[in-house]
């Protein structure tokens, strides 16, 4: 690790300073870690990625429909009619299972009337009953025919412990976290007094109420719940439900970089920096450079978008403030974890942070 730094306060109204072991809630840095002991699993032979998900999910069968004139009807059209596609490991893994997020569609959405959580609100929901009700919702395309984030990696973890008979929470633990000595990071917080106070971004930033709404430009929203990581009872999220320290994450990152270690094989390391869906690309960004591999967006085109890191790079992002990249050319891994929503992944920051670090781009 060439540089570290903990600066600002992790809970401004108490005046507690940020320390390099600070605890945050890392909401989608979960999602690279359940992926990486979902392929665990693949090598011990527990689970293939060509499995149908109703092979250990029998009731998770939503169907692709139409819903009649929305937000969402065009973008439905225009995906081809549905097939005897079914939805596979591989498709949840790669956010191309027909799944989404309700925070990137309108207010009253499907998702919403639901009651479908997006894994960062509804302290106590049960995972059987949020996979009932993201059942219970039409698919926004055939699995394998677009690109859509999505609370595919919720159902992951569903799959994952049905596959590996245990808790999801136990799995990850016994297949990466612990062997890997990432002693803070868990779908609990193991030292309360050391987790980060959230805040949502302003002049000055806020304190998270709980719970709290955060709206964004495009007229969607998020719903917040703070407590949510210290509730018990608050199913396991595999896309966004666990907590843990910059350090740790960096110590995954540089395994999975160089190869691994005690937690992958070289060609499962390998496999989640590299695009894992072929002709298609992520809508999240402002060109058609970005594809995806297992756990994060992979860099096909710097010149295309207009970005200093090579191509190969890795990285993704979490909605309570952090971003994430690996530059396999650079040999570099950088962490960068705040408690400011949306800042931190989205905002000025991230930007400033890359022309820190290729000065010279």
């Amino acid at each position: 690790m060439i540089y570290q730094c903990a600066a600002g306060m992790a809970d401004r109204e108490a005046g507690v300073a940020m320390r390099l072991d600070t605890i945050f809630r890392l909401s989608s840095l979960t999602k690279p870690i359940v992926t990486a002991a979902t392929l665990a699993l693949v090598e011990l032979g527990l689970l293939e990625l060509d499995d149908p998900v109703t092979r250990w999910l029998p009731g998770f069968r939503p169907k692709f429909r139409g819903w009649g004139k929305s937000a969402m009807s065009m973008r439905r059209l225009l995906s081809p009619k549905p097939a005897n596609t079914p939805m596979t490991v591989r498709h949840l893994l790669t956010h191309t299972a027909g799944l989404s997020y309700g925070f990137l569609q309108p207010p009253n959405n499907p998702y919403e009337t639901a009651g479908v959580s997006d894994g960062v609100a509804d302290p106590g929901l049960s995972l059987e009953e949020q996979l009932k009700r993201l059942a219970s919702v039409p698919l926004f395309h055939v699995p394998g025919t677009a690109w859509e984030y999505s609370l595919s990696i919720d159902v992951l973890g569903g799959v994952i412990a049905r596959a590996g008979d245990a808790p999801l929470d136990s799995l990850v633990e016994k297949l990466v976290t612990a062997p890997l000595g990432m002693v803070d990071t868990a779908f609990s917080v193991r030292d309360r007094k050391r987790l980060s106070s959230a805040y949502i971004d302003g002049k000055p930033p806020r304190l998270m109420q709980d719970p709290d709404v955060v709206p964004s430009e495009n007229g969607t929203r998020i719903q917040f719940s703070p407590s949510r990581i210290l509730d018990a009872n608050s199913f396991a999220s595999g896309g966004a439900g666990m907590a843990g320290t910059a350090i740790d994450f960096m110590n995954f990152l540089e395994t999975v970089r160089q190869g691994g270690g005690a937690i992958l094989t070289p060609h499962s390391a390998r496999s989640m920096m590299t695009n894992q869906i072929g002709p298609l690309r992520i809508n999240l960004e402002a060109t058609p450079a970005w594809a995806f591999g297992f756990g994060g967006a992979v860099l096909m085109d710097p010149i295309l978008a207009g970005d200093p890191r090579a191509a190969g790079t890795w990285k993704w992002g979490g909605v309570y403030g952090h971003h994430w990249y690996v530059d396999p050319e650079q040999r570099m891994s950088v962490v960068a974890l705040t408690n400011t929503t949306p800042e931190g992944m989205t905002g000025p920051w991230p930007n400033q942070l890359l022309d820190a670090v290729y000065p010279t781009h």
